[in-house]
């Protein structure tokens, strides 16, 4: 079934039964869409500033109108009277009566009036067309608020609140899925090197929003924090952490309240407490390359790809004994250890970014300007498919690209330029009844 959607609404995610029929599908607003847009508050203040001009005009008609009346009247007599004068001038006999030298001395008098009188007919026609104008136009404004849904901002503030609420409740009961669809970018910011990564916690709760931003893929090691996507597209920071090794690649990720990065020239994995500002854990990945020995196509010491989706922590990367080809190996959280591992058939040195979602690592060509998703392996199954899922390259150089669990989107580093894509999966909605 397909979905019309408002433009700048976006899908978050779909369910489809088993034959491939559509039965929800999750939208909501761009997370700037509903502040208190410019051209919004310009279109209110007008369409205010017309109201009051029309009530104006209404007015002034009001009061017109009677005058109007009174001059048309008094034009009428006056040529009535210019008509009888001319009569009474063809008369000699009355040309010398004292009565008649004063009527003509007062239509004299009156005569000036006369352009006057024109001049306000003409006024009075430019007010009733300017009313016409004013009415028309407030059709044309009344049309345009309803196109944009120029709410009162408050009265929208509390519909997207509940809305919210809805795409929560929704979301929650969405199980993992295949990805079917990538959509996007949204640009939020552009800043920083052509290398970088940037994040939000997919373990946070709704509240915290915060982002943390490492710009850059080596010779750094300044983690900077925002309090919200606001703040961080206006470049307000809150904190800045200044991490004890410098980091490798791009591939860092935050989970559940520490960083989790690989420390340069090295196969360690290290994970950063935010809350204590110390390293809490370093264990090194058993045979991992490092230092491109085994990075992605676009280099950058990519080797060990860290990322996290609904089932936990991963680690990607290649070995070795697996002829240079992806290994993926789950990790536990607080210790590192490698949970389980699969060695897949394809060499890390020819894939793109990659991602994992519900389990299954999906493999780009990102560094292309044709990209797509080509390749994914199921942990699950121990298999892999090849598929032809676009994705937009609109910078023309992706060096990070991952998956976040909460938001349902994939983070990107475009080219310098911090992105968003939206994903489409393949469901199965939990009924209520399930456990």
């Amino acid at each position: 079934m397909g979905i019309r959607l408002r433009e700048g609404w976006q899908v978050y995610s779909s369910a489809q039964d088993a034959d491939g029929r559509c039965v929800c599908t999750v939208v909501a607003p761009q997370q700037n869409l509903c502040s208190r847009d410019a051209k919004s508050r310009q279109l209110r203040q007008l369409w205010e500033k017309i109201q009051n001009m029309s009530q104006s005009i209404e007015v002034l008609n009001l009061r017109t109108q009677r005058d109007f009346q009174y001059i048309m009247k008094m034009e009428s007599q006056i040529k009535g009277l210019r008509s009888k004068l001319r009569q009474m001038e063809s008369n000699r006999r009355v040309l010398l009566t004292k009565n008649f030298q004063e009527l003509k001395g007062k239509i004299d008098e009156l005569q000036p009036l006369m352009p006057v009188l024109e001049q306000y007919k003409t006024d009075a026609k430019l007010i009733s067309q300017f009313q016409e104008e004013i009415r028309q136009l407030s059709v044309v404004l009344m049309g345009i608020q309803e196109e944009m849904g120029a709410y009162d901002y408050e009265e929208l503030q509390q519909r997207v609140i509940s809305l919210e609420g809805r795409l929560r409740n929704c979301m929650s009961r969405l199980t993992c899925g295949k990805l079917m669809k990538i959509t996007g970018p949204n640009t939020i910011k552009t800043s920083g090197t052509r290398f970088g990564a940037w994040m939000t916690d997919p373990q946070a709760s709704t509240k915290n929003n915060k982002v943390w931003y490492m710009d850059s893929y080596t010779n750094n090691k300044i983690v900077r924090e925002y309090k919200s996507m606001s703040d961080f597209i206006a470049g307000v920071e809150s904190r800045t952490y200044s991490l004890p090794f410098h980091w490798a690649g791009t591939n860092h990720v935050v989970y559940n309240g520490s960083l989790y990065y690989n420390k340069y020239q090295s196969n360690i994995v290290v994970r950063y407490s935010f809350e204590s500002g110390r390293v809490v854990t370093q264990r090194a990945l058993e045979s991992a390359g490092f230092h491109n020995v085994y990075p992605y196509t676009w280099g950058g010491f990519s080797d060990i790809d860290l990322m996290a989706d609904e089932l936990g922590l991963w680690a990607v990367y290649a070995t070795n004994q697996n002829a240079g080809n992806i290994v993926i190996s789950q990790l536990e959280p607080h210790t590192l250890q490698v949970l389980a591992s699969w060695n897949t058939e394809y060499s890390k040195r020819n894939a793109g970014e990659s991602f994992m979602i519900c389990g299954t690592l999906y493999i780009t060509n990102s560094h292309l300007t044709g990209a797509k998703v080509y390749y994914s392996y199921s942990t699950k199954t121990s298999t892999y498919e090849y598929t032809d899922i676009p994705i937009h390259n609109q910078y023309f150089h992706m060096s990070m690209l991952d998956y976040n669990a909460r938001d349902r989107a994939l983070y990107g580093w475009n080219n310098g330029h911090q992105v968003l894509f939206n994903v489409t999966l393949f469901h199965v909605i939990k009924s209520n009844d399930d456990s």
